[in-house]
């Protein structure tokens, strides 16, 4: 059986942050995932998930200075220092929530710093970050962003992805395959899945109808044909539904149903 988990950051605005917890209860689901946590100290989260047992699956790391438009830290040569202090406060809230994954953000590419710097010190920043995070029994995530929701966002690609992935090659960081950002980057969605699931490397799935990133049964993706494409590749890890939903959210969720069916 598929295993769906609300977005807190994009669904149930209707109410205030912690209380979207309990509102993603009601509707049945049973794990969530948020962007950033932060705004609360994690021992109120941790009130809220328990209080009505459903379980975080996934957060973002900090992504630094947020008023300056910051996207990710951890392929900006000479933000190492910031990169590390940020994931040391996510592995703390990782502890707390009993959260098993967290997703460390890349960030925009600076002017006039070449590409194969940047991804050097990607790659050394996740090689650090991966032992930090195995000794707290946390994977880390890292996730192609299409260019036309972030510009200038600097991993926009599976196969990219999945090339970092390797060559780090820590057994604990994998790849977050956003199916609303690969459709507008890549289309051809089904043969992604039959050529990046059976890897091993995928670790979180994320959906959103495409193009406005609504309900998955709005645009142009076909999401009952892609969930049984999960099925048949037996996918066991959860779909975070990361949509704004186009009206009331537990009015929209009536593909849920038809998923769960």
């Amino acid at each position: 059986m598929l295993k769906f988990a609300a977005n807190l950051s994009m669904m149930y605005q209707e109410y205030p942050f912690l209380d979207r917890y309990a509102a993603a209860a009601s509707d049945g689901f049973t794990g969530v995932e948020c962007m950033f946590p932060y705004a609360e100290p994690a021992a109120f989260v941790r009130e809220r998930m328990d209080a009505v047992g459903v379980s975080q699956v996934l957060f973002n790391a900090p992504p630094g200075v947020t008023a300056r438009g910051e996207r990710g830290l951890a392929a900006l040569p000479g933000r190492q220092a910031e990169f590390q202090a940020g994931i040391e406060q996510a592995l703390s809230y990782a502890t707390t929530l009993s959260c098993s994954n967290v997703h460390v953000m890349a960030g925009l590419a600076p002017d006039g710093v070449a590409r194969e710097s940047l991804l050097d010190c990607y790659r050394e920043n996740l090689d650090w970050a991966a032992r930090q995070a195995r000794s707290a029994g946390v994977t880390l995530l890292i996730e192609p962003i299409n260019t036309r929701d972030i510009p200038g966002y600097i991993l926009n690609r599976q196969d990219e992805a999945h090339a970092i992935v390797q060559a780090v090659n820590a057994p604990n960081l994998k790849v977050q395959m956003d199916l609303y950002h690969c459709q507008i980057v890549e289309g051809d969605v089904t043969t992604k899945l039959h050529e990046y699931l059976p890897t091993g490397r995928v670790g979180h799935v994320q959906i959103a109808g495409v193009p406005h990133r609504h309900e998955p049964d709005r645009g142009e993706l076909d999401y009952g044909w892609v969930f049984n494409v999960l099925r048949e590749l037996r996918y066991s890890g959860w779909i975070g539904c990361e949509y704004r939903p186009a009206g009331h959210t537990s009015a929209g969720l009536r593909w849920l149903n038809a998923a769960r069916g």
